[in-house]
């Protein structure tokens, strides 16, 4: 569910004319939804509510400001896999003990910055990944807390490009071979060890998955347990996927039921990183018509926002739902939509049945809370759109457009002195 409605002819979010919002703020626009975030949120969190548990919000998939600090208000720890994003989730005021670090390449600096910030705990990737941690840990007098991210050789029936549980993906240990990383973690003096870690993918659309996947972590906690080790943390990732199109994922409670029961008797703290369930239907990109376009085979509509603004569609081929602004009854026609980048897939929909449109009209991208302007980019020297967060009749601005001088702040340098090169 989600607070984007239309009222009398109009699209709204909560109680703001999305119009309005195209009017006052230009587009592309990213428009989220105060009241759809809690909402997701809540529902979320409340399903473990038996258990002890944190649910750690993923901030790749939206990491605006405003909206981690909302988060971050109801209670929600992070999910973070750079030190942009540990600078992101301390900036929005979230408990340091309530962040956990993931990512396979977590460099020197980085790791550095985490154990200073004083995490929870790293989710450790690979054996050289642990051996820098203790090592860093030694010399600047930490202990590093930490969980290993077992691999368990799962399908999670996603798009490869998003599938991370697989012994072919470069995520994690493989589950046959990590007892050995967890001896070599134990004998570390710099090591702390909290949990195991395990995430097999995003926009998961059934339990059975998660479920297999857990079956086999749990055989793996009982050899920890043989071993010695006290094992306090289990996280179990994110990926509880939406709906985009026909998708029927189910819902968080039913998830959570799900997981518990498998749960049941075991002692441990359970750790989940939603981003995408979260987030994913909590906001709309806003884009207006700029043309229309026919040829013998195709009829397009050109507008605005670009693969640069929203990439999904042109890199996963994902499905987003595109409707009118302000709907006219005009005669459908079937359609492709493109931006004006200088490729030819750039695009945010094909052959897609929509109402007949106009130059200076408005289409909203639904379900682009999620994965819309954290993977966007300045492709082509296009600015990046502007965010606001809506909440009842309240806007706030929550990121500026980006403007030209934006674009090239960073090598001015070049423009105000005779350019000189070093050489090493």
């Amino acid at each position: 569910m989600h607070h984007f409605t239309y009222r009398a002819g109009e699209l709204f979010a909560e109680d703001v004319s999305v119009q309005s919002l195209a009017e006052k703020y230009g587009t592309p626009l990213y428009v989220y939804s105060t009241a759809t975030f809690k909402r997701h949120f809540q529902a979320f969190d409340s399903a473990f509510a038996d258990i002890p548990h944190l649910t750690c919000y993923s901030v790749k998939a939206n990491s605006n400001l405003c909206v981690l600090r909302l988060l971050a208000e109801m209670g929600a720890g992070m999910d973070i896999v750079s030190g942009g994003e540990l600078f992101r989730a301390l900036a929005a005021e979230v408990p340091a003990r309530k962040i956990v670090y993931s990512g396979v390449g977590k460099r020197a600096a980085e790791i550095r910055e985490a154990l200073a910030a004083d995490i929870l705990m790293f989710n450790v990737e690979s054996l050289e990944e642990l051996q820098r941690i203790n090592e860093i840990a030694r010399e600047i007098g930490k202990t590093a807390r930490i969980s290993l991210r077992i691999n368990p050789d799962v399908d999670p029936k996603t798009h490869p490009y998003i599938s991370t549980g697989l012994k072919k993906n470069k995520f994690g240990l493989d589950i046959d071979q990590s007892l050995e990383a967890y001896e070599l973690a134990a004998s570390m003096p710099g090591i702390e060890i909290l949990g195991i870690n395990c995430h097999i993918g995003s926009q998961l659309t059934t339990i059975e998955p998660f479920l297999e996947a857990l079956q086999r972590i749990k055989k793996f906690h009982a050899k920890l347990n043989k071993m010695g080790l006290d094992i306090r943390f289990l996280d179990l990732g994110g990926g509880l996927g939406i709906t985009y199109d026909q998708e029927e994922p189910p819902h968080p409670k039913e998830f959570g039921q799900a997981l518990m029961r498998e749960l049941n008797g075991m002692d441990l703290i359970l750790i989940l990183e939603p981003g995408r369930v979260i987030a994913g239907n909590a906001g709309i990109l806003v884009t207006e018509v700029v043309y229309t376009k026919s040829t013998k085979s195709k009829h397009f509509v050109i507008v605005d926002a670009a693969m640069n603004d929203l990439i999904r569609p042109s890199l996963y081929q994902s499905f987003h739902h595109i409707d009118e602004v302000c709907p006219q009854q005009r005669p459908i026609r079937k359609v492709d939509v493109v931006g004006p980048i200088c490729e030819s897939g750039d695009f945010l929909a094909r052959d897609r049945d929509l109402p007949e449109v106009r130059s200076g009209e408005l289409l909203a991208i639904f379900s682009a809370g999620a994965y819309g302007f954290t993977m966007s980019s300045q492709y082509n020297s296009r600015p990046r759109a502007a965010e606001v967060l809506v909440n009842g009749t309240g806007v706030m601005p929550a990121r500026k457009r980006e403007t030209y001088s934006d674009l090239v702040a960073l090598e001015r340098q070049c423009l105000k002195e005779d350019i000189t090169f070093s050489f090493p």
